[in-house]
């Protein structure tokens, strides 16, 4: 049989695994990833496909082409990585150098791109043509599937959703600009919310304080979230007031790409209902047409921290035409 394999690239961590036509990973390996060295991200890389590869071989399967996702711009092509935030690659061509490495095809996909894509073929959006991804992490990142494609843009810059600007003059975003989404509808937000509500004092701020010991800046979205599953009137507060902001992103951007079905992932989505139930209230009362149209269903990503890998090691086998011709 033959295979593709799929790489996540982070700012810590590379994780790669080989994966069937299905969707199924067979096989998975890891490392530290060295960020801010250009030359050793690549060769960390090519030491895992060659880990996999020969994992894999034992069992007769056949490694074709390496799809490789990473957060940043990808242009057009996918050929180069033209600014990573959390790497050191600036303009760097990735494809051409992991394929002179590795000797095997290289697709490079932005890992949002990817990570719809996982879900869009074998996750939460199985059966629709037209999905929005929307992960809530550190920041906002989304991915578009519109008529069973990929929208990367002119550029290969598209989806950058976090950035839609929805409070003029609002908070300063790392972008540089004001406002954005991401500084509302975040993981960032719901811990900064939350440490300003121990940092307020009181009895509606004893639960959080006691969990971090009543230092804010070692309060996380993990102890917000468990504070929010036992009761906590503060934590669920904070909680539903980043779905509500996740909500009424969601309408604007529904508005505009009418999707069959929003897809919402990253750590933040691990919270439930206690944060998509507010979301979901918001974005059925601010959707353009409301009553007038069908309202998308909001579900949770199925594929977790897999989706990335998958969609990528996806896309590298219909690049070579491995991949199914349909959906």
């Amino acid at each position: 049989m033959s295979l593709c394999l799929g790489v996540d690239i982070g700012g810590t961590k590379i994780a790669a695994s080989a994966v069937a036509p299905d969707g199924t990973i067979l096989a998975r390996a890891r490392r530290e990833s060295p960020a801010q060295d250009a030359d050793r991200i690549e060769r960390t890389v090519a030491d895992l496909v060659e880990e996999l590869t020969a994992q894999v071989s034992g069992s007769g399967e056949q490694v074709v082409a390496v799809g490789v996702a990473c957060a940043g711009f990808i242009d057009r092509h996918g050929e180069s990585v033209v600014f990573a935030p959390n790497l050191a690659w600036r303009d760097e061509p990735v494809k051409a150098h992991l394929e002179a490495l590795t000797g095997l095809p290289v697709t490079v996909e932005n890992d949002a791109n990817a990570a719809a894509w996982g879900e869009y073929r074998f996750g939460a959006g199985r059966g629709v043509h037209d999905l929005l991804l929307v992960t809530l992490g550190t920041g906002v990142g989304g991915g578009i599937v519109t008529d069973g494609h990929l929208v990367r843009g002119a550029h290969g810059f598209g989806a950058e959703v976090g950035h839609l600007r929805v409070v003029p003059d609002g908070l300063r975003c790392g972008c540089g600009n004001t406002g954005c989404w991401e500084m509302y509808a975040s993981g960032s937000a719901l811990v900064r919310e939350a440490r300003a509500v121990v940092a307020g004092g009181g009895a509606h701020a004893a639960y959080l304080a006691g969990l971090c010991g009543d230092d804010p800046e070692e309060l996380d979205g993990v102890m917000v979230t468990e504070a929010a599953r036992a009761g906590d009137p503060a934590a669920v507060e904070v909680l539903e007031t980043v779905g509500r902001w996740t909500g009424e992103g969601l309408a604007s951007l529904a508005a505009v790409l009418d999707p069959g079905c929003v897809v919402v992932g990253g750590g933040v989505s691990q919270a439930g209902d206690l944060v998509l139930g507010p979301a979901r209230e918001a974005f059925a009362r601010h959707l353009t047409g409301r009553g007038h149209r069908p309202t998308p269903p909001v579900v949770v990503a199925e594929l977790g921290n897999d989706a990335g890998m998958v969609g990528a090691a996806d896309l590298a086998a219909r690049a070579v035409g491995a991949g199914p011709s349909g959906r």
